[in-house]
């Protein structure tokens, strides 16, 4: 498997080593690892692993967790990624296409739609999961024109800039 797999089957199954929404710390922590920066709040939790970034609330019950994103955007400023995603997956590239993120989606039988292709970030929507994907757009959106197009180790238009799991509103 590689980072695209994953990639495809957070936004297709809404889950990260077979933990997702509703799940709690302990359980997430148990799937991904001890490795992470919690920022509490009055019955809120943000938990990151860098990567994945997660959401949790109290306010039906114990914490749980009600979104995650994954941050592929960090990846380009040689972030690590946690041992429990690189045992399964390899290693992570520093970036990733969504035309081939999308190919990735599609090949497991989803349909990805527009859900507001306005502005310099575009967001796309999996129906059948309703996970959203960030795509970049313009990396210039003010004109400055002080971003290079032919550097590659830089944000491209088409990058995907992350990919979020929420429950349904």
């Amino acid at each position: 498997m590689s980072d695209l797999d994953f990639y495809a089957h957070v936004a297709t199954r809404c889950e990260v080593l077979g933990t997702g929404l509703g799940s709690s710390p302990d359980a997430w922590e148990a799937a991904v690892g001890p490795d992470y920066l919690d920022d509490p709040g009055k019955g809120l939790l943000r938990r990151d692993y860098g990567l994945v970034e997660l959401f949790f609330s109290d306010a039906e019950g114990p914490l749980s967790c009600f979104g995650f994103s994954v941050q592929i955007h960090r990846l380009i400023h040689g972030l690590s990624v946690p041992a429990s995603l690189t045992q399964p997956y390899g290693e992570f590239a520093p970036r990733v296409r969504f035309a081939e993120l999308r190919a990735a989606i599609l090949s497991l039988g989803r349909t990805v739609e527009p859900d507001d292709v306005s502005g310099d970030v575009h967001r796309y929507r999996v129906a059948e999961s309703g996970a959203r994907i960030f795509v970049i757009s313009d990396l210039d959106p003010y004109g400055g024109g002080d971003h290079d197009v032919d550097d590659q180790e830089a944000h491209q238009a088409g990058d995907v800039w992350r990919v979020s799991v929420a429950r349904a509103r």
